[in-house]
């Protein structure tokens, strides 16, 4: 049962015993049910929406009018202030995580005599997923659009593909691989391990694959 089955019930149960709720008490309802929808449910709205409105270009608020008993209604609106564009208190969730670095401490840094810096000549470079329903995964680094692109497809589908990596060690898999000082291995993503310490080259390799191997036609490029 989730914390706000929980509330809605013990609201029913105090009902049908009779006692009628407060005003006050009704206030700290109303507080704990926007705390509730703010720290569990927004953030995975934002998680299902986030890589279709990446599509969109240009600032807007969506506004969605939700009651139980009737479909859900989206408004568009061009007012960058929510409290202008309708009578609402404001809940902003924290940016959601799709992974989580699996790593370990990196060793204190020992001294070494200075040396001339170096010139890249290959900097890294970044990676850009396009599904054909339009969504585009961009994120700052390779390995960010590298999970977020594998949860996309499906972190149980490419579990089943049997890519390996690290000596043994799936792409996706339930299997983490011992944290090493210094070292990111995996990201871990609601129990599920994502190898990401590949090549950029190897990753699009990898979605190449993916993509091939799922019908998912995908188009793979180097990012920002």
């Amino acid at each position: 049962m989730t914390k706000l089955e929980k509330l809605y019930t013990s609201i029913k149960n105090l009902e049908d015993l009779g006692l009628e709720l407060t005003p006050e008490m009704l206030l700290e309802c109303d507080k704990l049910e926007e705390q509730i929808i703010k720290d569990e449910i927004l953030p995975a709205i934002g998680q299902d929406i986030e890589p279709r409105l990446r599509q969109i270009q240009r600032p807007l608020v969506l506004v969605v009018e939700y009651n139980p008993k009737e479909p859900i209604s989206v408004k568009l609106s061009r007012k960058m202030n929510v409290a202008k564009a309708l009578e609402a208190k404001q809940i902003t969730p924290a940016s959601p995580k799709v992974g989580t670095p699996v790593s370990a401490p990196a060793p204190a840094p020992v001294a070494e005599p200075h040396e001339p810096t170096k010139h890249v000549l290959n900097p890294t470079k970044g990676l850009k997923v396009t599904f054909p329903d339009g969504t585009v995964i961009n994120e700052s680094t390779a390995a960010e659009t590298l999970v977020r692109t594998l949860k996309k497809i499906g972190l149980k589908k490419v579990a089943s593909s049997g890519l390996q990596h690290g000596g043994g060690y799936g792409l996706v898999s339930k299997k983490m691989r011992p944290v090493e000082a210094g070292r990111t291995w995996q990201h871990e993503v609601g129990g599920w391990y994502v190898y990401v310490n590949i090549s950029n080259k190897q990753k699009k390799d990898d979605l190449a694959e993916l993509s091939e191997m799922f019908g998912l036609g995908l188009k793979i490029e180097d990012g920002k």
